[in-house]
């Protein structure tokens, strides 16, 4: 898992040091804070290594180097991140910082690899400065490259982001030739695509969890239509046998995030971010997603999690340890690590949750005033 985080010139954050990261993370903060942006520091990693991506794709499918690059930045404009990682024991280091040359084409400043302290890559190198083209791609993308430091490859390669769109799984049509789409895009042929018995096992699991949340729930299944196009389909209660069957278009926005939520934190083995899990949801059903993802950090695997819900984060089992506050600026978002925040300790430690002890601190400036919107129309 990552176990501590460096950004510098990363969109909001000028600049920040995150450490000792914990396998369940809760980033909280005000709208516009940058709480999407800090799981995008883990999503560029992933794309770095991902099949099909690479660092001139990581930059460019976010506007290039100039969209990325914080709007504090000073005189030292280059874009930085710097993780460490445990990886079954074995402490990893990778260092990345890059710019952009005058074509405006992303290129590499320096990249470097440590394991348990030493040093196995250090760019550029005399070749990369004899022959300035190899600085647009990463050694950590190279297969032929990264043999002594792959490890890191598969592991950021690993991670899954996963916010899922209703409307893109209700039609696929909007998200044609994407693959592995995170907004749900493709999500149906994810599910098709995976051995029919592992994927008879999760959706057991999965209607043993929607029959809580959904009740009139009782049975999900998947096949394709004479198009081949995957569907699925869930049976209602309903008085006439075989009556109660509905595919995704006719699901709930709610029924189909905690799907696919429930799916994937079955999938996989890297880290998984989600962004608001909460969305959608009932209270009652956000109240015990907490538990959820202590039951997936049980199976060692990492969680980060961006929320600003009070459902979820009253939660008396979150520790200010596996908080992050994101604080809006005018140098650029600071994040807090909740353990080293001496008044989130003492309310916690008092017996207030993390939800009493944070959210206060989070919240807009006079946004009572928002309520006033209106009074003046004709």
């Amino acid at each position: 898992m990552f176990t501590e985080l460096h950004v510098r010139n990363w969109k909001n954050f000028q600049q920040i040091h995150v450490r000792n990261l914990g396998a369940r993370i809760f980033c909280v903060g005000p709208n516009a804070s940058g709480k999407s942006n800090l799981l995008d520091v883990f999503r560029f990693l992933h794309d770095l290594c991902r099949t099909g991506g690479g660092f001139q794709s990581a930059v460019l499918n976010r506007g290039g180097v100039s969209k990325v690059r914080c709007l504090s930045a000073r005189r030292h404009s280059d874009i930085e991140i710097d993780v460490r990682m445990d990886l079954k024991g074995v402490q990893w280091e990778y260092f990345l910082s890059f710019n952009q040359n005058n074509n405006q084409i992303p290129v590499i400043r320096h990249e470097r690899v440590w394991r348990d302290g030493e040093m196995l890559l250090d760019r550029p190198t005399e070749t990369d400065l004899e022959d300035p083209v190899q600085l647009t791609q990463t050694q950590l993308e190279q297969l032929t490259a990264n043999r002594a430091f792959r490890d890191v490859a598969n592991f950021l390669d690993s991670i899954e982001y996963l916010h899922i769109v209703p409307q893109l799984v209700r039609e696929p049509e909007r998200s044609v030739g994407r693959v592995q789409d995170p907004f749900g895009g493709d999500f149906l042929e994810q599910v098709a695509k995976t051995h029919q018995r592992n994927r008879d096992m999760r959706f057991r699991r999965i209607e043993t969890a929607l029959k809580v949340a959904v009740p009139q729930l009782e049975e999900l299944k998947l096949d394709r239509d004479a198009k081949g196009t995957p569907h699925l389909f869930g049976r209602y209660v309903h008085w006439r046998k075989n009556a109660g069957w509905q595919t995704e278009d006719q699901f709930s926005d709610g029924t189909l995030r905690l799907l696919g939520l429930l799916w994937a934190m079955q999938r996989g083995s890297g880290p998984l971010l989600l962004e608001e899990p909460e969305l959608s949801l009932h209270p009652a059903v956000i109240q015990r997603l907490p538990q959820m993802f202590a039951h997936v950090v049980r199976q060692r695997r990492q969680v980060i999690i961006s929320t600003h819900s009070p459902d979820l984060l009253s939660d008396t089992g979150i520790r200010p340890e596996e908080v992050l506050v994101l604080e809006p600026s005018p140098e650029g978002t600071t994040v807090t690590h909740g353990s080293e925040d001496e008044a989130i300790r003492i309310l916690v430690d008092s017996g207030a949750t993390v939800a009493d002890a944070v959210l206060p601190r989070t919240k807009p400036k006079h946004v009572e005033q928002i309520s006033l919107f209106g009074a003046d129309l004709p």
